[in-house]
């Protein structure tokens, strides 16, 4: 079902987000993390901290979340009493509407668990010297290409002469999508709104994830590429159409990943491990129950998530089983790649964060890209994540290796997979 967005206005910021409008003072500094200058904007957040973050004097697990799909094992740890299983204590998790005071709040030791994403801790550790670990993937998969009914759209030629959204420009949604336009002849271009684009070229702007769906429904751009449930949400609300999973290029690509401070990890070992057995299970249980998650999570279940059941729903569980999605193309290589919209895994594979970290220097961004020089992809794999409390949490937990994304024959390495 899908929304026509001229029968009436649609407040898809109260029907996703849960209120009437952005805060416009975070919404300028999520802007400027996102039009490139996170670095300055980190130094910013971070200078008036007496130096790195000081650990938290108590062992109480505090968590802060954006209400999407990514902060699943999250919310489920909590939701089901993994943490409590754990011998932890663990406060309602606090839900923070944009990825700069989600920043601020772990830098100021308000958090100390929390999901980004991918490049935020990469410029964190590397430009501010904040002492930031990646623990864990929070999910693989969860975002797509979804583009406006407005449009002719039906592959990436198509997005020639058009306005594309990202959220990020480092992001694996950037990322993906630029490789998806070269390998279709297309050139991303950053130009001004309202300046003329040659046939080949697609211009590319950031939108915030809640801005998204409101901008295609009036037809202020052309498509958008972003996490879940902003599809879902776009699909049934805001006349979107599926183009392309990510998942679908990229063979089950990490998205957010889970973070903690190493201050934190480093003092106080057996309370770090217990934490991430807990969030395993909440993976673990994510993958093998996500229509109950997904209802867990929506307003109409704990209210983690402000979106409604049926959104969640969609953008947890409705993929190959989709007769349209396959008809169209927005499914190609499911049964090669057997995965799903999202999937739930939580070990970080070092060859995904060395592409990563190679593919930033090909893609087309705005602002200040010198943090890339010198940064070597294998150091980054090494030096960002911590993989030793992860995988003693997987070797107790070994129902991880049934998650799709996992090769159950060599569950801690892979080969990068992108074809369209």
């Amino acid at each position: 079902m899908t929304h026509d967005p001229h029968t009436r206005p649609i407040d898809l910021h109260a029907a996703c987000c849960g209120h009437d409008g952005v805060d416009h003072a975070k919404r300028q500094t999520l802007d400027m993390l996102a039009q490139g200058g996170l670095a300055a904007a980190l130094a910013t957040l971070m200078g008036g901290l007496p130096g790195p973050a000081r650990a938290q004097d108590d062992d109480i697990v505090r968590i802060g979340y954006l209400p999407i799909t990514d902060a699943t094992p999250l919310l489920v740890a909590h939701a089901k009493g993994f943490y409590a299983d754990e011998g932890l204590e663990a406060e309602q998790p606090t839900l923070i509407r944009g990825w700069s005071p989600l920043i601020e709040g772990f830098a100021a030791n308000k958090f100390n668990l929390v999901h980004f994403l991918k490049p935020i801790p990469v410029w964190m550790r590397y430009n501010n010297d904040f002492p930031v670990k990646i623990m864990a993937w929070a999910h693989t998969n969860g975002s797509a290409l979804v583009v406006g009914r407005h449009t002719e759209i039906t592959d990436f030629s198509g997005l020639g002469g058009k306005q594309v959204a990202v959220p990020f420009w480092y992001s694996m949604h950037n990322i993906v999508l630029q490789y998806a336009l070269r390998s279709a002849g297309i050139t991303p271009v950053i130009k001004a709104q309202g300046e003329p684009l040659a046939p080949n070229e697609c211009n590319l702007q950031v939108l915030p994830p809640p801005e998204m769906p409101p901008a295609l429904a009036a037809r202020k751009i052309d498509a958008y590429i972003v996490a879940e449930p902003f599809n879902a949400l776009g699909e049934l609300m805001a006349g979107a159409r599926m183009l392309r999973f990510t998942g679908d290029i990229w063979k089950n690509h990490p998205c957010c990943v889970v973070c903690m401070n190493e201050q934190v990890t480093q003092a106080k070992p057996e309370w770090t491990q217990a934490v991430m057995n807990a969030v395993v299970r909440g993976s673990i249980y994510a993958s093998q129950n996500k229509e109950e998650v997904a209802e867990l999570l929506s307003k109409d279940g704990m209210g983690y998530l402000p979106a409604p059941a049926p959104v969640v729903k969609r953008a947890m569980t409705v993929y190959d089983d989709n007769a349209e999605y396959m008809e169209t193309g927005a499914i190609k290589n499911v049964a090669e790649y057997q995965n799903g919209r999202i999937d739930f895994q939580p070990w970080p594979y070092p060859s995904a964060t060395r592409m990563i970290v190679e593919a930033m220097t090909e893609t087309v961004v705005s602002g200040e890209t010198t943090f890339l020089q010198g940064l070597d992809p294998q150091f980054v794999a090494d030096d960002l994540v911590d993989y030793a409390f992860v995988k003693a949490a997987l070797e107790k937990f070994p129902e991880w290796k049934n998650d799709p994304s996992v090769n159950p024959g060599d569950p801690y390495n892979r080969e990068e997979v992108l074809k369209l």
